[in-house]
């Protein structure tokens, strides 16, 4: 198989959310919400032990539970183990939370205006660092490749996955772990005005990585990166990724999109989309904050873990009819980060958003289905130009 030089591959998928280890069970817990008393929060100690516990904070922990099981889920740390068995400098990092250590930086400051800076633990100080998600990952798993901490609002997560896809693409690394991280604790619930309940205490991560270099280690990619938007308003944003009104098979609605219902349910009619754009009538939605709660930074990426589930569930009842799909509608796009070189048909496509006209700016992806690697020893990829050799 000949993979393009921009194509990019989702290998490897971790969750640590309540109530849903897979991604398959992340979809059917977004397509059915449960009802009854809330799931038991995610025990972190039971996949990272103590020692992934020490001086870190709870969004720390649930981010490293989520990477270790996504580099496991992608056969790049063993079993048994916690380091990556390819070179440390071919994995990079990207991380997004918009409020994972919020707390950390507010008690610090309030501990220093109300006593002074003596006061401080030393061991604890490091988490108010901004960027202290991404770097406990890549300390944790010896990952010294780029290193990115994003902070960017309702399109933080997708932003997150776009950006490893970039690195990917542009040879800076042949692999990047994404993750998206939020919890909830007094300082959240405060700002937001929110109570616990409403609010995500989980993280999700997938591994992302250059479709040749995959293929040259035997690993097998579960999704292909489609092309990203990004733009002022959803209508725009849908319309870049979904031109002639092309309809897709899923869409992964924003966060509480138009406060509608969450699930898998077909809407009746066309489902609106401020200004000209709509997504086509039968075209079944999901809002996974409904199944986890209001998800912030970390949706985009929770959005990525349960479109795989859904592709995974679709490939499984493709069978026959996969060849009638190919005349339907297909979207191309130029090629770069995340390119394929054949159009998909747009009914085998997750469409993904983040953020609404209520925000400052709206983030889209497309997920879509790979086929399995034909070879079983392919030649050795040549080196792309700026990547580490070793």
């Amino acid at each position: 198989m000949t993979h393009g030089p921009g194509e990019v591959v989702v290998t490897g998928v971790g969750l640590a959310v309540p109530g849903a280890d897979t991604p398959e069970a992340l979809l059917r817990r977004t397509a059915c919400p449960v009802t009854g008393p809330a799931p038991e929060p995610f025990d972190t100690a039971a996949r990272i032990g103590r020692r992934g516990h020490r001086y870190k904070d709870r969004a720390t922990r649930l981010a490293l539970c989520a990477a270790l099981e996504a580099l496991r889920n992608a056969e790049l740390i063993p079993s048994d183990g916690e380091e990556v068995t390819v070179p440390g400098d071919s994995v990079g990092v990207v991380a997004s939370s918009n409020l994972g250590n919020l707390d950390t930086a507010c008690l610090t400051a309030a501990a220093i205006a109300e006593r002074s800076a003596v006061d401080l633990s030393p061991m604890s100080l490091p988490n108010a660092s901004s960027n202290v998600i991404a770097s406990w990952v890549a300390i944790r798993h010896g990952l010294r490749g780029p290193n990115l901490m994003l902070c960017n609002g309702a399109t933080s997560g997708l932003d997150a996955v776009h950006w490893g896809a970039t690195l990917v693409a542009a040879g800076r690394v042949r692999r990047a772990v994404v993750i998206g991280v939020e919890t909830h604790n007094a300082v959240v619930e405060d700002l937001l005005g929110r109570s616990a309940g409403e609010l995500l205490d989980g993280a999700a991560a997938v591994v992302v990585e250059g479709a040749r270099w995959a293929e040259a280690r035997g690993a097998r990619a579960v999704a292909a990166l489609g092309p990203y938007e990004r733009r002022a308003g959803l209508s725009g944003c849908v319309e870049a990724l979904l031109p002639d009104g092309a309809a897709p098979g899923v869409w992964f609605t924003p966060e509480r999109y138009a406060e509608g219902p969450a699930g898998a349910v077909p809407v009746p009619g066309a489902v609106p989309v401020p200004g000209a754009v709509r997504v086509p009538g039968g075209v079944p939605r999901y809002d996974v904050t409904g199944a986890v709660g209001r998800a912030s930074g970390a949706l985009g990426v929770l959005q990525c873990a349960a479109a795989v589930g859904w592709l995974a569930r679709a490939g499984a009842g493709a069978g026959a009819g996969a060849s009638a799909e190919a005349g339907a509608a297909s979207v191309v796009e130029a090629a770069g980060p995340g390119a394929v070189p054949d159009p998909v048909p747009a009914s085998r496509q997750a469409l993904i958003t983040s953020g609404d006209d209520t925000a400052d700016a709206v983030a889209g992806l497309l997920l879509r289905p790979t086929p399995d690697r034909c070879d079983s020893h392919p030649a050795r990829a040549p080196l792309i130009s700026m990547e580490c050799s070793r």
